[in-house]
């Protein structure tokens, strides 16, 4: 792309997410390729059902996925458009957790980007989740 890598939308909030207005921040002309990774919250983890989680997240953690899409784009070169929104709160089964989405001028590129994108906000951005089970118990995850 001439215009050069662009982080066009990198925010954690706590509103629902939407996966259109993700896949609308990223497209460009000069991007053929557009790949999104859609997080949803499951029914089930280690065996238990999941009635539903909350989602915490540090002060830090706005700053940390702007950093964390900096180097994304640093690494995957200069052509792509990058956007990542994790939401925080309570969520039920089923609800959107978080959205990220590569738009690149060939498929392999921006496939090979969202995935380091989401691995890499899930690993350094300091996000928990309170997962509340069935049977009444509980867990967080993530915690350092």
């Amino acid at each position: 792309m001439s215009s050069g890598a662009e982080i066009v939308l990198c925010e954690v909030r706590e509103d629902a997410l939407s996966v259109d207005e993700v896949l609308a921040s990223v497209r460009h002309p000069e991007c053929g390729g557009i790949v999104l990774f859609v997080g949803v919250v499951r029914d089930h983890d280690h065996g238990g059902q999941v009635e539903a989680l909350d989602y915490s997240a540090h002060p830090s953690a706005a700053d940390t996925l702007r950093r964390v899409c900096e180097e994304v784009r640093a690494r995957h070169g200069a052509a792509l458009r990058l956007a990542a929104v994790h939401r925080t709160g309570h969520l039920e089964v089923g609800d959107t957790a978080v959205v990220v989405a590569v738009a690149a001028p060939h498929r392999g590129e921006a496939f090979d980007a969202c995935r380091d994108l989401i691995d890499s906000l899930k690993s350094s951005v300091p996000i928990w989740k309170h997962q509340r089970f069935a049977d009444g118990s509980d867990e967080w995850v993530g915690l350092p």
